[in-house]
């Protein structure tokens, strides 16, 4: 699971692990808004919209869109929230057993998006190619998820476009204990209930 403390980044064992409007507003006046696909991601908390850049990361894109439409993420829930950073799901049940995913993906964070508050990124291990099906929400700008010239970041590949209240929400719940967990695990779940595929 992807873990950044105190500008430090800590990779622990298995994926435990502008602005997404400004994102958009560069998407729709530059023409590619109608081929970005939109998903919407309704939880125990409330709906938002993600638009995933399927020009800056296919490979994650498809990747992503493969376990929505599998049913993946129905009823896992956000199991790791750390106040001013990242939410992160899509790994867990409510009763905090790890789902299996098969296939982990490439990693595209050098595509020139970065973590900005309100993008989406993939979560991962230590090795930068072992992103499944976990993914995060940036509650604030975190440029230390960056690629950089001597290592890898971590790859962006959409923002949330509608619901930003929401994913705040989210973020400022109580957490603790769960699990496997030591800490972060927001203490009522957070259940994703479904994630939806828009038509354009």
């Amino acid at each position: 699971m992807m873990m950044i403390r105190s500008g430090c980044i800590a990779l622990l064992g298995t994926v435990l692990l502008g602005t997404g409007v400004g994102m958009a507003q560069e998407s729709a006046e530059s023409g590619s808004a109608l081929t970005n696909p939109r998903v919407t991601v309704e939880t125990s908390l409330g709906r938002f919209v993600i638009e995933l850049d399927i020009s800056r990361a296919p490979l994650t894109v498809e990747h992503f869109l493969n376990h929505v439409k599998s049913g993946h993420y129905e009823g896992t829930i956000f199991h790791r929230v750390v106040h001013g950073f990242v939410a992160q799901a899509g790994g867990f049940t409510a009763e905090m057993q790890q789902k299996v995913v098969e296939g982990m993906i490439v990693n595209e964070s050098g595509n020139g998006l970065s973590n900005l508050r309100g993008t989406i990124g993939m979560a991962r291990t230590n090795d930068p190619h072992s992103g499944t099906a976990q993914f995060y929400v940036n509650l604030a700008d975190n440029a230390e998820l960056d690629p950089r010239p001597t290592r890898w970041g971590y790859a962006v590949f959409g923002a949330v476009v509608e619901g930003m209240e929401v994913v705040d929400e989210i973020g400022h719940r109580p957490t603790g204990a769960s699990g496997v967990f030591s800490r972060d695990v927001p203490v009522e779940p957070i259940v994703i209930q479904r994630i939806t595929v828009d038509n354009n």
